[in-house]
């Protein structure tokens, strides 16, 4: 009987024993959490890339633009401009292939960001706003705001106030839609906003428009005697904005840096200058 008591008792001890050396991971073995129990992911390894970095290992640097004479345009089937040649001659330097994309000028910011574009090189103002939300180059161009009317209403319209209560046409998202949400006399009229500068000229040739608010750059180089538009004008002596242009960038990138070192070598070289001088723009000081 004593004999039979032990026997069960021995079982019993080494039932027990099977059970903890189940429940106890092997040596060398990773105990597998419950199901539904989570882990915090291990971050030691992943690479600490800034944007410099981002953009070099990748070969290229993608840039968004939109249509903009002199600045970017197409010559028959190739993009041209001070910008586009620009642009060139600072990947040439960095070891960069450049890619240019054609953006909404509204929603440049939001493809930055997004990394579908890794720059805005496209005669963009620099201003107060924008350099809180991007990173910007040094300024490069001078630049201001103009308006731009018919030949045929140039009587009619001479200043600001003689346009308010008009239709205004100025790019989403631009300088001149800006100016004209801030100035007192436009700002009394009905704005137009449409995808492209060029797209507001064509809104005053059509006469859909009484006006347009656009660049100084862009209006010199498209309107008037031997253009497309040659029945627009700019009105004389009414200057709305004086700015400048530069380089976006994402938000504390270090390609900033890279770009603003090499454009200091094309202007001490005088690659800049030339540029300015073939498209008929004037050098920021």
């Amino acid at each position: 009987m004593k004999l039979k008591h032990l026997t069960v008792l021995m079982l019993v001890l080494l039932t027990l024993l099977s059970l903890v050396s189940c429940q106890t991971p092997a040596s060398g073995a990773t105990a597998t959490p419950a199901s539904g129990a989570t882990t915090a992911p291990d971050d030691s390894s992943a690479p600490d890339e800034d944007d410099w970095s981002y953009i070099k290992a990748k070969g290229n640097l993608i840039i968004g633009y939109t249509l903009y004479e002199p600045m970017n345009y197409m010559d028959g089937e190739t993009l041209t401009g001070f910008d586009t040649e620009f642009a060139q001659a600072v990947c040439d330097k960095l070891g960069l292939e450049p890619v240019f994309t054609v953006i909404v000028w509204d929603t440049k910011e939001v493809e930055l960001e997004a990394k579908t574009i890794d720059c805005i090189w496209n005669g963009m103002t620099i201003d107060e706003e924008r350099s809180q939300n991007m990173n910007i180059s040094q300024p490069y161009v001078k630049n201001m705001q103009v308006v731009i009317i018919r030949k045929e209403n140039a009587d009619l319209y001479t200043d600001t106030a003689s346009l308010a209560g008009k239709t205004i046409a100025a790019e989403a998202g631009s300088a001149g839609e800006k100016v004209v949400n801030e100035n007192t006399d436009l700002s009394q009229g009905t704005l137009v906003p449409v995808l492209q500068q060029t797209d507001a000229l064509l809104e005053v040739k059509a006469g859909t428009s009484d006006a347009a608010v656009l660049d100084y750059v862009l209006a010199k180089a498209m309107v008037g005697e031997g253009t497309d538009y040659a029945d627009l004008q700019i009105v004389d002596g009414l200057e709305l904005a004086v700015e400048e242009y530069g380089i976006g960038f994402r938000k504390n990138s270090t390609a900033t840096e890279k770009v603003n070192a090499v454009i200091d070598e094309l202007i001490a070289d005088g690659t800049l200058q030339a540029l300015a001088d073939k498209y008929d723009v004037n050098l920021a000081d």
